[in-house]
């Protein structure tokens, strides 16, 4: 079978070839980085401490939000927990109920202190 197009289509040159000087090549793709990744925005102050361990929250983030934050984790321990306590045998269930109970208390008292909280301004 006979193709009417060779393989590929015949065009000429591309236009980037050689038509383009490397440095402002250079300085353009600098330039775009610098508008996009933004090297002109305000730099957030981190604090010179160096935190031990893999999980860190981030230094903008809001007391409220890390109490919401905590209130919606206990709320899924103390489920989990009675989701086992209904799963193992009687032996084992006192103490997971135990557990349960001392999550429903931190929850408690997060709950307490966001209807308390007022935050600033």
């Amino acid at each position: 079978m006979f193709k009417v197009t060779p393989n590929p289509p015949h065009s000429g040159p591309l236009p980037y070839d050689a038509c383009f000087d490397p440095e402002k090549l250079q300085a353009a793709a600098d330039r775009a980085l610098g508008h996009y990744l933004g090297s002109g925005t305000q730099k957030v102050q981190i604090s010179s401490r160096k935190p031990y361990g893999i999980f860190v929250i981030g230094p903008l983030v809001d007391d409220e939000t890390l109490l919401v934050q905590a209130c919606t984790s206990f709320a899924s321990a103390s489920a989990m927990a009675s989701d086992i306590a209904n799963t193992i045998d009687p032996q084992h269930r006192d103490s997971i109920v135990a557990l349960q109970q001392v999550i429903m208390m931190g929850q408690l008292a997060i709950n307490r202190v966001l209807d308390n909280y007022h935050p600033p301004g």
